[in-house]
C-alpha cells in the first residue's frame, strides 16, 4: 500500500512471523491460550500470565480438509478454523495450552466437539439474550467457572488483583484502538479502509503487551502527521462507507479493496474485531471484577443474541459520528444469525437513518470478486 508509514511494518511482521514468535514464546515457558470470539473475557487468561491470541480462521486453504468432517454448507470461518487445527497449519492452535470457545452459533458449538478431540478446549455457555437477571447471573457464573478452568489447565492461581491488572491493561489497549478508529471520523478519513482493517486484525498477533500499545500509539501519531501534511490517500469526494456484519478477516481484500477500487472510502467497521468488541470498556472502579467483566461482555451487540438492540444502538452512533453515506452488510455464507438480522439492519438504516443499504453473502473463495465489483460500482455510483 502506498504512503504507509514504516510503523505499519511492525503489524505486518507480527502476523508473518507468527510461528517463530509463538515458538519463542513457548520456549521461554510462557503459556498460550487460543480464543475464537470477542465474547471471551480475555482478561481472565491474561490474569493467569498467559498470552492470548485469536486462532487462525481466515484462509480457504484448510477448508477441504475440514470438509472431511464438517458439512460443506457451513460457515467458512468455522471450517477454516477447524481445518487449521487438524492440519497443524496454524501456530496459535499448535502452541496453545488451552482453547476457549463459547456457545454463540450452532456451527461453532458442534465444531468445538470435534476440536476437543485435537486440543484441550473449554466452552463457555453464553446466554441467548443480554436482558434479564437470569442471563446476567448465568454469564457471571461462567466468568467464575472460566477462572477455575484456566487455573486448573495452566497450573496457576488467579487473584482478583491479577484480574484488575489485566482489566486495566486491556482497557488501555481498547482506548488506543478507539482513538485509531476515530481517525475515520475525519473528512476525508485519515486512512484507507485496508489500512484500518489490517492494523485492527494484525494487532492481535503482537504478543508483547507494552510493544503492542507503543506500536498503536506510534501508528496513530504517524497517521495524524500524514493527514496534517496533506498526504492522506483519501479525497473528500469519495462516499463514506460503513461495513457491518460477519467477521471479514478471510475476505478483507475481496471486500474492502474491491470496494475502495470502485471509488468508496471505508471509514468504519461494525464487526467483531473492531468497534463492536471494543466500544465498551470494563469498569475499573467496580470492586466486583466478575460483575465488571459480565457487564462488559454480555452487552456486545452480536447477532447471536435475541433482540439484539445493542447492535442497532451502536450502528446509530457510528452512522452519525462517522458521517456515513452508505452501509454495506457483509454476511458469510451459512451465517444464519447475521443473515436473518440483516433485515432488521436494513429496515433501521433505510427507514430511520435514511441511508442507502446493501447486503451481500459470500465465502472465502475469490470466484465472486468480479460480481462484487459490479455491485460495488453500482452502489457507489448511486451515492
Amino acid at each position: 500500500m502506498a504512503n504507509l508509514p514504516k510503523q505499519f511494518d511492525s503489524f505486518n511482521e507480527a502476523r508473518q512471523k507468527g510461528f517463530i514468535n509463538a515458538k519463542e514464546l513457548k520456549e521461554s515457558g510462557k503459556k498460550m491460550v487460543g480464543v475464537f470470539c470477542t465474547f471471551t473475557p480475555v482478561e481472565i487468561p491474561m490474569a493467569a500470565g498467559a498470552t492470548v491470541v485469536g486462532v487462525c480462521g481466515v484462509s480457504e486453504e484448510p477448508i477441504p480438509d475440514a470438509e472431511k468432517v464438517l458439512p460443506r454448507n457451513l460457515c467458512p470461518l468455522i471450517k477454516s478454523s477447524y481445518g487449521h487445527a487438524i492440519t497443524d497449519t496454524c501456530p496459535y492452535f499448535y502452541f496453545s495450552d488451552l482453547l476457549i470457545g463459547e456457545t454463540t452459533c450452532d456451527g461453532k458449538k458442534k465444531m468445538y466437539e470435534e476440536l476437543a478431540k485435537v486440543k484441550p478446549t473449554y466452552v463457555m455457555h453464553l446466554p441467548n439474550t443480554a436482558k434479564g437477571e437470569f442471563a446476567y447471573k448465568l454469564w457471571k457464573d461462567e466468568m467464575i467457572k472460566l477462572k477455575d478452568e484456566v487455573e486448573k489447565s495452566l497450573g496457576v492461581t488467579i487473584t482478583e488483583d491479577d484480574i484488575r491488572a489485566a482489566i486495566k491493561d486491556k482497557n488501555e489497549e481498547r482506548e488506543l484502538l478507539k482513538e485509531f478508529y476515530a481517525l475515520g471520523k475525519l473528512q476525508p478519513s485519515a486512512l484507507t479502509g485496508l489500512e484500518l482493517h489490517n492494523v485492527l486484525y494484525q494487532a492481535g498477533f503482537k504478543f508483547d503487551r507494552a510493544e503492542l500499545k507503543q506500536s498503536l500509539r506510534k501508528v496513530i501519531d504517524d497517521m495524524k502527521e500524514r493527514y496534517e501534511k496533506g498526504e492522506c490517500p483519501i479525497t473528500k469526494d469519495k462516499p463514506r462507507i460503513l461495513i457491518t456484519g460477519s467477521p471479514i478477516g478471510g475476505i478483507s481484500e475481496k471486500i474492502v479493496k474491491t470496494l475502495e477500487d470502485a471509488g468508496a472510502s471505508v471509514v468504519a467497521y461494525e464487526l467483531c474485531g473492531a468497534i463492536r468488541s471494543n466500544d465498551l470498556l470494563v469498569d475499573e472502579e467496580n470492586e466486583d471484577v466478575y460483575d465488571a467483566l459480565t457487564q462488559k461482555y454480555i452487552n456486545i451487540g452480536c447477532s447471536c443474541m435475541m433482540n439484539n438492540d445493542h447492535r442497532i444502538e451502536l450502528l446509530d452512533r457510528i452512522i452519525d459520528e462517522y458521517n456515513v453515506d452508505g452501509v454495506i452488510d457483509v454476511v458469510l455464507q451459512a451465517c444464519h444469525t447475521f443473515n436473518i438480522e440483516s433485515y432488521r439492519v436494513r429496515e433501521f438504516v433505510t427507514k430511520e437513518k435514511n441511508k442507502p443499504f446493501m447486503s451481500l453473502e459470500t465465502d472465502y473463495s475469490k470466484s465472486d470478486t468480479e460480481q462484487l465489483r459490479t455491485r460495488f460500482e453500482a452502489f457507489v455510483e448511486m451515492l
